[in-house]
This record gives structure tokens, C-alpha cells and sequence, in this order.
């Protein structure tokens, strides 16, 4: 029974020495946050030209606060008074905790989280606090009697909110309810523990106001606000201070980044059905603001759309409803997730439309191109190459470099397709479809020795797709051999574009005599008329390494070239490489 009786007072005098370290423990006033070092770096020297006690820490989202401290509770609130009347801090600063800081940049080199408080810079005379929005002001030290009677004038969304924040510090598991019952109080007694404060289970105003400074951190430090867009139909909450209207151009309204180009939003307002609707869905997945890694999700009424890649990651959702689509992007940095995702969800929880729709005409003037929608960069694969097909099953050849180092290789903008076999001596590529083809034309490869001086057309995407069918190239056969008399290769006299590479090489009946080559650039530069194609030989061992047999021609007469344009036309595809 002793031993029961010392361990419990063991435990109760080591709480109580918990609880007044706790109330001892340094706090800070935060007054700002930057996105990078140099902007965070430039602003604590700023601040430190005109305040004491001025330090820089990074913060668990990625980005560089700015504080001032370390002071007791008290000394900080009343620093943090002083400073906001006196116009040297901004309005929205606020008390920040150890917990929240990370690696200190400013000043540099130093290292004082673990270092003890220091004395305040401004007299410690009693002003009132500055209200709270939403809440009653009462003293910043308020009985618990006080304390509750504050409380019962807080609305169920007050009441809501702050279970919410105790949620995110970690303090509360239970139902959002905006019920305090014991659960709640005991996660508000454990949160006051934490900071400091007597340990009431019942949080003063300016605890309140603590917690809900630290839970809508991200939000101020993004510049959160109302927008209302009159002409879009569309009101929500934006982060306005990081990015600003720019410009109209249907069906988007366009937010660009006000220091980040990686951060941008878009409303999105159109009249439409679902065939609208699941047009804008394609059309979005071909955007450079909607990485390929992610989910989607196409829906009856309705899409989402999350790409991550390339320093962004993209949310985008829209709905059908009453004839019109509504919906919204926000493209935000890699690195920030924390934050990005408390913005994503105020614009979700505050998006509300009417029925004002954007103008269909709404930026008719502004600049066309054939890699912009709507003003915004289309996807572009980083190479573009030519093929065509051996085999009924969609099989295809093409040039190594159309495959190497790519994290994707494409058909046409959407067939994807694998490497089955590739040949790195002589440059050539099989390409398998991970869905079946039926291809219009396959190839017939000639079984006759080729003959110097033969007529030979090539067809090929001379210009990468920006015409959007092959083209043919007419020339000749100069050798059977290559420049240094290899065999395997044959020279052409012909005048390619980097693109015709990969493309089949024609005799006048329309049988396939080989594959054009890339022009070579180890350090040599042919004349614009040579070019280099493969032989159907090493073509066809090259396609029994990857399993697949190719079709055999038959001697023919000669064709017209409406029919080998035809031929050629349905063998021959558009092979991209992306990143």
C-alpha cells in the first residue's frame, strides 16, 4: 500500500513539475512566412534592421517563418500588441510554439530553440486585447466562470471549428460536433497542458484565439479571401495572396502565380452537357498544368481530375448541373502539402455558384496557337518520331532515340505502347500496344536486293506531328552499304527531317525496302541529301528477336503515287516520347 501511495505522489509532484515547465517554456511571435530562403532571408534582415530578438526558422510545410522571441506567454502577447499598434509587425502576426519550428536560417549559424527566454523589449503595462472575430471580447486572463460564459456565445460553426483545430494539433480523435462534452474538454485541458495555460478544460478567449491562430496559420500565410466573379457565376475563397486575376479566356478564368509561376487557379464556367463535360475532361488531361501521375475520376455529372510531376501538383473538379459546368483548378508547388491541402479544402467548403455563366466569346483576342487551349500549354512530348506497322496485332518499328530515357511512349497522342525489343548497334526499336490495334495497312517487306539508283519514297512526320499525317519524300537508293561500307545499312539520296526517322522506306510497287535511320552526329555533319536507312535483312532479325514475324511481299508492278500515298498513310504512326 506504501508503495501504491509513493508512486502515486511520485506521479502527481513529476505532473505538477510538468505542467509549471510547461507554462515556463518559450513561446514566439511569428510576423511572416516566405515560400523560399533568399525571399526569408531579405525579409529577417529587414526586420532586424528595426527589431530586437528577430529569427528565422522552416517550418514542417516547406516554407521560412520569421520570428521574434523567445519570450514567456505573457511578455510575447504583449510584444505582439505593442508591435501590431505601433505598425512594426503586420496585423495578422501571431504566437507560434517551439513545436512548429524547424532548422533556424536566421541569423546564421545560430541555433537558440533550445536556448532560455529572453526579456521583452516593450514595458509589460496591461492594453486591451484586440477582438476576436466572430467572438465576444473578454480579458486575456479569464476565470474558468468567464471562460464558459465566453463560450456559450460561440456559434455551433465556432464550436465546430475549434474541435477541428484540436483535431489538427493532434489533441482530439472524436466526432466533429461542436458538442464539448468530456472528450472534448479533456483534449482542450490537454492542448492548454501542452502551451502552458492551467490545464481548465475550458480555453479562455485568448487561448481560443491562440489555437486558432496556429490552425489557420496556413490559410493567413496564403492570403486567404473572398472572391466573388460576377461574370463566372462563381464565388469561393482564393488564396489572393499568392495568386491574382489575369485574364478571361472561355471557359476559364485565369489566376496566375504573384511570385510562384508553379502556383495558379482557374474557375471554370461554361454552358455544356455531358458531352461538354466529358470533352473538358479530356481536354484537361492534355494539359501541362495536369501532370500524368494521379487519379482520375469521370462521373455521371461531374470529374476530378490530381496530377502530381514536374514541381506542381494539380487538383481540378467540375459538375453538370442545369445546363451549366462549374468547377474550379488549383496548381500548387511540390513540397507545401500541408498547406495545400488546408486551401484546397476551404475552396471546396466555400465554392458556391449562380447562374451567371462566363461569355463564350470571353477572350477571343487573345493569342492563338496550336499548343494553347484556352491559354493554356498543351503537353508536348519531348521527342516525336516516326513508325509503322509489321503485324496485324498493331507491332510496330521505329528509331531507338523514340524510346530511350522516356518515362512514356505513345501512338498518336494516346496509344501507349512498350518496348518489346530494341537494337542499340543498329537504332531501331519494336514496339508492342498495351491495347490491341487493328491496323489499316502493314507492312510488306520486299524479298529483292535492292538496286543502286532505284527510285524510293519515304514516309514519314517530317515535322512531328504539326501537320497530322505523314508525308512522303521521294529520292534514291546511292549504295547498298553504309558510309563505312557496313553492311545492315544502305545510303539514300534524300532530304529527311529529323522527324521522317523511323519511317518505312518504299520501292515504286509499295513494298517496304527499309526503315530511314537517324542522321548520325558523332561529331560528323553530312550533307543535307544523305540520309541512312536499314536494310529488311537486319529489320527482320530485329523483329524475330521480339517474337514477331514479318509479312513478305510479293513482286509487284509499279503503283501510282495516290495508291502509296494511301499505303503509306494507313501503316505509318506518330511515336512519342515523354517525360
Amino acid at each position: 500500500m506504501t508503495r501504491i501511495f509513493t508512486a502515486i505522489l511520485f506521479l502527481f509532484l513529476f505532473g505538477v513539475r510538468t505542467v509549471f515547465a510547461q507554462q515556463d517554456s518559450a513561446v514566439w511571435v511569428q510576423v511572416e512566412a516566405q515560400p523560399s530562403l533568399r525571399e526569408a532571408q531579405d525579409r529577417a534582415q529587414a526586420y532586424a534592421n528595426t527589431l530586437p530578438d528577430v529569427n528565422g526558422f522552416r517550418l514542417n510545410s516547406g516554407w521560412y517563418a520569421i520570428v521574434i522571441g523567445p519570450y514567456l506567454r505573457n511578455d510575447a502577447e504583449q510584444v505582439l500588441r505593442v508591435y501590431r499598434a505601433e505598425g512594426q509587425i503586420p496585423s495578422d502576426s501571431f504566437i507560434a510554439f517551439s513545436s512548429a519550428l524547424g532548422q533556424q536560417f536566421w541569423p546564421v549559424g545560430a541555433n537558440i530553440l533550445d536556448r532560455g527566454v529572453v526579456a521583452p523589449p516593450v514595458e509589460s503595462t496591461p492594453e486591451p486585447e484586440e477582438p476576436v472575430a466572430g467572438l465576444t471580447p473578454q480579458a486575456s486572463d479569464e476565470t474558468r466562470s468567464q471562460a464558459l460564459q465566453s463560450e456559450r456565445l460561440l456559434s455551433a460553426q465556432d464550436r465546430e471549428n475549434l474541435q477541428t483545430a484540436l483535431q489538427a494539433a493532434g489533441f482530439y480523435n472524436s466526432t466533429i460536433d461542436g458538442a464539448f462534452g468530456q472528450g472534448t474538454r479533456r483534449s482542450m485541458g490537454d492542448w492548454q497542458r501542452f502551451n502552458g495555460y492551467e490545464p481548465t478544460g475550458v480555453l479562455t478567449t485568448v487561448q481560443r484565439q491562440a489555437l486558432m491562430d496556429d490552425f489557420n496559420a496556413p490559410l493567413i500565410s496564403a492570403g486567404m479571401d473572398r472572391y466573388a466573379d460576377p461574370q463566372a457565376g462563381i464565388e469561393l475563397d482564393l488564396p489572393l495572396g499568392m495568386v491574382a486575376f489575369d485574364r478571361y479566356e472561355a471557359p476559364f478564368a485565369h489566376f496566375t502565380g504573384s511570385d510562384d509561376p508553379n502556383t495558379q487557379a482557374l474557375l471554370i464556367s461554361q454552358k455544356g452537357d455531358k458531352a461538354t463535360l466529358r470533352a473538358l475532361y479530356e481536354v484537361m488531361q492534355s494539359l501541362e498544368i495536369v501532370p500524368l501521375d494521379g487519379p482520375r475520376n469521370l462521373r455521371n455529372n461531374a470529374f476530378t481530375l490530381e496530377g502530381r510531376g514536374k514541381g506542381i501538383v494539380s487538383y481540378t473538379e467540375a459538375a453538370l448541373k442545369d445546363g451549366q459546368i462549374k468547377g474550379f483548378t488549383l496548381v500548387w508547388p511540390e513540397g507545401d502539402e500541408a498547406r495545400r491541402a488546408r486551401v484546397l479544402a476551404a475552396i471546396n467548403a466555400s465554392f458556391t455558384t449562380n447562374d451567371a455563366v462566363l461569355d463564350a466569346g470571353a477572350g477571343a483576342d487573345a493569342e492563338q496557337r496550336i499548343d494553347l487551349v484556352a491559354g493554356l500549354q498543351v503537353r508536348k512530348p519531348r521527342l516525336s518520331r516516326s513508325g509503322f506497322f509489321t503485324d496485324a496485332d498493331g507491332t510496330v518499328l521505329t528509331v531507338s532515340e523514340a524510346t530511350d530515357s522516356c518515362t512514356r511512349v505513345t501512338l498518336d497522342n494516346d496509344q501507349e505502347v512498350q518496348v518489346a525489343w530494341s537494337d542499340a548497334n543498329l537504332g531501331v526499336a519494336v514496339l508492342r500496344p498495351v491495347r490491341s490495334l487493328v491496323p489499316i495497312n502493314v507492312a510488306e517487306f520486299s524479298a529483292d536486293k535492292p538496286r543502286i539508283q532505284s527510285e524510293i519514297a519515304v514516309s514519314g512526320f517530317s515535322y512531328q506531328g504539326a501537320l497530322g499525317a505523314p508525308t512522303l519524300t521521294f529520292g534514291q537508293i546511292t549504295d547498298v552499304r553504309g558510309l563505312d561500307g557496313e553492311n545492315g545499312v544502305k545510303r539514300l539520296a534524300l532530304a529527311a527531317q529529323p522527324g521522317d526517322a523511323g519511317g518505312p522506306v518504299f520501292d515504286d510497287s509499295g513494298q517496304v525496302v527499309g526503315m530511314l535511320l537517324p542522321t548520325p552526329s558523332e561529331g560528323r555533319t553530312l550533307p543535307a541529301s544523305v540520309s541512312l536507312a536499314a536494310t529488311v535483312d537486319r529489320l527482320n532479325e530485329v523483329l524475330t528477336q521480339a517474337g514477331v514475324s514479318g509479312q513478305s511481299g510479293q513482286s509487284a508492278a509499279e503503283i501510282s503515287p495516290n495508291e502509296l500515298s494511301r499505303r503509306a498513310n494507313g501503316m505509318t504512326v506518330l511515336v512519342h516520347c515523354w517525360d
